[in-house]
Order: structure tokens, then sequence, then C-alpha cells
């Protein structure tokens, strides 16, 4: 290992001595060894422990020096000695018990952050995550291969490693998830109903039901998380099953899918009813033109952008990725709610309504008021799918989507109902834009605006479908492409085929659209909630008691909605009206 240096003939005793002599020798013997292999300056026990024992010359610190011998050649460094570095545990001996005060101040200044806000900023456990993408999770991918159709591995498909790996950074932004929430709250609803339910509960009534109502939206959404976090559930139909049992699993898959489609259905007649007229209007020798007449046509324009807009975006498996047609259909919104603020007051006076009482107190119409309302305000069917699509899904970035969301949303009702309401008054019609002159032309790029609006939105409510039909046949089965596509083709084009051939669904659109909505948005978050916490607790507790109001709230409207909708079959008003 050591090149043997030459030197004069010595004794066996002396060679001995040599040899048993340490490799790193103080200075003091430096003199009397002068075969010595290499020497280290003498150090201070301190300063030798954040040092090692080699220490060349250009790395030294104060007095440490290293010399070695020219003849010598160290091929293999050794470990610190023990003899070169004093005791740790000595150390630790001597350390007095004692805090001194600047130790004291520390820590009394240090903030613990408290379990309950750590546990709202951490990701949920029970993996919360979006349906389609929990089925693509890495455990149905084999180690050595791909899965078949019938289950059997094929190991010449080898798994995709980088599909994997991109699931660790799958989902949105909280931008994408408020505007997703946003467009979602903000869709047929609040441009058809809003002003006139002001009308039908009174200017201050209408009023106080929007902002209370939108503020138990914004509870009860949260609330369903919550469910979902106390119950291990991943979706609406899992926090029923636990919570219920099988009939309660059927219940909200009921309500879910009726009113999901229910507002596919909705959507599609505005489309028709809309987009046409702004057409014929734009271009008043359209109907004369060949081919082109078809865009006059509204079976026609409710096909064309179901089939080429609403189709491909409702064959997205993760709901993010409508992030930006959901933005699209915002900036939408927010031109509705403009045309209607600016070209209000310019209207002729003929379409205008009478200006005396209308800032009353309350109407007679409250109970229809509120139904219109919640069914503007409902999006309780898609929360967690909105919840599942965050990067990072914790309860606190989900609270401030929820909180951006109906804040915007609740701004923007109010500015159109209000504005809206105060021209027309007792002339207010169920979709506003229906109370300006056909020519105006700021209100038909508003009417543009609107249909566009809800060939986005119909997707969210597509996915819905979708999943819910996936959830109750098919809860354990891993993502299959043919069934995916079989379930959105055959869901779309039946809510296409019934608003090519009604004008209006009548009676039951009202009952599957006001009574579910009140069902998912007070109903079942709230009897979901009281059964989950503590069962000792009594119903009057602080605990329980906002859930068991909230729950009457949506027992006693539900009931007067569907009593309505009843009535109103009985009558001609609600005979359906066929467009063939």
């Amino acid at each position: 290992m050591f090149k043997q240096s030459s030197r004069s003939g010595t004794g066996a005793a002396q060679d001995t001595d040599e040899h048993r002599q340490p490799l790193l020798a103080p200075d003091e013997n430096r003199d009397h060894a002068p075969h010595t292999l290499f020497t280290a300056g003498d150090d201070s026990d301190d300063d030798l422990e954040d040092t090692s024992a080699l220490v060349t010359p250009k790395t030294a610190r104060g007095t440490h020096s290293v010399s070695f011998s020219d003849e010598v050649q160290v091929r293999i460094l050794a470990p610190n000695l023990r003899s070169t570095t004093s005791s740790r545990e000595t150390q630790f001996e001597q350390d007095s018990d004692d805090l001194d005060d600047e130790a004291i101040r520390e820590l009394e200044s240090a903030t613990v952050t408290p379990r309950h806000q750590r546990d709202r900023q951490m990701p949920l456990l029970v993996g919360l995550f979006e349906s389609s993408a929990s089925r693509r999770s890495s455990e149905s991918f084999p180690l050595n291969g791909r899965a078949n159709g019938n289950g059997a591995v094929n190991d010449e498909d080898p798994v995709d490693l980088d599909e994997i790996a991109a699931k660790r950074t799958a989902g949105g932004g909280m931008l994408d998830s408020i505007a997703n929430m946003a467009n979602s709250i903000l869709g047929a609803g609040m441009s058809i109903g809003l002003p006139y339910a002001i009308r039908q509960a009174g200017f201050f009534t209408g009023l106080f039901l929007l902002i209370v109502l939108c503020a138990v939206t914004d509870w009860t959404i949260r609330l369903i998380v919550i469910n979902a976090k106390l119950s291990g559930g991943r979706s609406y139909i899992d926090i029923m099953t636990t919570c219920y049992g099988s009939s309660g699993r059927a219940a909200v898959s009921f309500f879910q899918f009726a009113f999901a489609f229910g507002g596919m259905c909705a959507f599609g007649i505005i489309i028709g009813d809309t987009l046409p007229q702004v057409f014929r209007s734009l271009f008043p020798t359209l109907p004369t033109i060949p081919i082109l007449k078809l865009f006059a046509n509204r079976q026609f324009v409710i096909a064309f952008c179901t089939i080429f807009f609403s189709y491909p975006l409702s064959l997205y498996r993760d709901i993010h990725k409508l992030a930006r047609a959901s933005g699209l259909a915002l900036v939408g919104m927010v031109i509705i709610v403009f045309a209607v603020l600016i070209e209000g007051p310019h209207v002729p006076p003929v379409l205008k309504g009478t200006q005396e009482g209308k800032f009353s107190i309350i109407a007679p119409g409250v109970f229809q008021a509120i139904g219109v309302i919640s069914f503007a305000f409902v999006c309780h069917h898609n929360s967690l799918l909105i919840y599942g699509s965050l990067r990072t899904p914790t309860l606190d970035r989900f609270a401030k989507v929820t909180h951006v969301s109906t804040f915007i949303s609740l701004v923007s009702c109010l500015t159109l109902a209000i504005s809206a309401y105060i021209v027309f008054t007792d002339k207010t019609q169920g979709n506003i834009l229906n109370n300006f002159p056909q020519n105006d032309m700021l209100i038909n790029v508003a009417r543009f605006a609107f249909g566009l609006n809800m060939f986005t939105t119909l997707p969210l409510e597509l996915f819905v479908c979708r999943e819910v039909v996936e959830q109750y046949f098919f809860p354990h089965e891993p993502y299959n492409f043919q069934r995916h596509l079989f379930f959105t083709t055959t869901i779309l084009y039946a809510s296409m085929l019934l608003a090519l051939v009604t004008c209006d669904l009548g009676v039951m659109l009202e009952v599957t659209g006001g009574v579910s909505a009140t069902t998912l948005a007070y109903i079942f978050p709230a009897v979901c909630y009281i059964k989950l916490i503590d069962k000792k607790l009594p119903w009057h507790s602080s605990a329980k008691l906002p859930a068991v109001l909230c729950a009457s709230f949506g027992v006693i409207v539900t009931v007067l909605s569907l009593f309505l909708a009843l009535r109103k079959s009985w009558t001609p008003e609600g005979a359906p009206r066929m467009c063939v």
C-alpha cells in the first residue's frame, strides 16, 4: 500500500516500534519520529469536530497543517480517528438543562398551527378525486404489462410509465375550478328566471332571497365535501349510500340524473329559441339563401351546435379540461349583464312596465321565486367533480373556490335582476332577453353570447349524467372507452331529441328541475351531515341546528314546488307545446 522509503539499517526492535506508531503524530513527537508518514498540526477538540483528519494545505483553516513524506503515496483515505476528536457524549453530559433567557423568548414567540387548521390544509385522506381519474389509478395498471378486455395481462404491451407519472400532476388550478363552478351556477337559470323571480316575490323580498339562498348554497356545497370526508366516499352517491344504504343511493342517483338531464334539455331549447333569431336579425335575407337558410331553422341550429360543439367537449374525461370553454361562457354572461344594464333604459316606452309600486316588499309568488332562484344557484351535483379536478384538493382551497364562484354569481345575478326588473316591472318575462326589441344590435350580441353559453354549459351537465350512470351501475369497474363513448353519445342525443321536438318541457321540467334542485341543494347535504356527525348530540345543538333548519326549509320548498307544478298541469297553461 505504501512505498517503502530507503533508510539506513536499524534493529528489529526499532522497526517494530515504528510500525506501532500511529499514522497521525502530534507536533511534539515530530522530532522523535523522523520516519512518520505524515503529521497533522495540533488543534483544539472543538475545531476538529468540524474538520476532517486529512486536511490539505489549500483547505486548512488557521494553523492546521499537514505534511507528507516525499516517498509516501496514500491510496486510501482513512476515517477520522477517535483519538483526534472529543467525545460528543461527554459534551452532551456537560450541557446544562437550564434554558437561558434567549431560548425562553424563542419558545414563547414560536407559533404552533392548531390541529384543526392543519387538517383543513392537508388533502383529504379519503381521496376525493374525480371519478374518471380514480378509475385510471395506478392500481389498475399491472407492473409487467397491460390487462386486456378479458382481464389477462398482455406482456407485449408495456405499461406507459409517462401516463402513470402524469397522474401525479393531473388536475387544474383554482382558476380552472372557479371558472367551472361559476359557469355551472351562471347557466340558464340566471338569464331566464331571476328578473322574473324578483317580480314574483316582490322587490325587497326577492333581493333578500337572492342573498340568503346564495349563502345557503355556498354552505351546502362545502358541506357535501365535508360529508365525503366524514363518510370516506368519493361521490355524492357514495355519501348517500353510506348514510342511507341502497335507498339513499337510488334516490340521489335519480335526482342527480333528472336535474342534469333536464338542464341539458333546457339548454338545447334555449339554443333553438335564441340563435336563429339572432341570425335572422343580422341577415334579414338569410331565409332566402340556399343552404345557408338552414341556420334560420330552429331544429338545424340545435342539432348543429350540439353535434359540432357540445359533443366534442362532452367526450373529455376530466372536467378541468372544460375550463377554457367555461371561461368563454363566463365572458358571454358578462356581455349579457352589461347589455341588459345599458340597453334597458333605452327601450321604447311601450315595452316598459308600470313604474308605480315597483319597489314592493312582498308578492304572492314567493315560493315560485324560491324554486327559480334555487334552480339558478344549484351546482351541487357536480361539486365533487370540481373538487376532484383541483391539483391539490384541500378543504381550504375548495372553500376559496366556492366563495369566489358564489360571490361572482351573486354580483352578476343582482346586477341583472335589479337592472331588468326596474325597467320592465310587471311585464318582465321568464327570459329577460325576450323583453327587448328584435332589432336591438347589442341585445342580439347578448343573445348570441347566451346561446354560446348554453352549448358550452351543456357538457358540464352531461358529465354529471354520465358519472351517475357509471357510479350506480359500474362502481368498481375500470375506465372503458367503449362504455364512455356509448353513454356520452346516448345521453347527449336523447336530450337533443327532446329539445328538437318541443319548445317547452312543461310540467315535467318544472318537477324534475324545481324538486331535484331543492332536494340536491338543501335536503340531502343536511340530512347526511346530521347522520355522520356525533349521534349523541341533540338536534338543537349548535352543530346540528343549521343542518336541521336547512333540511326543513328544503322539504317545505320541495312540497310546495311539486304542488304548484301539479296545479299548473291541470290548467291550459301547463299543456306542452310541440315544435315539430
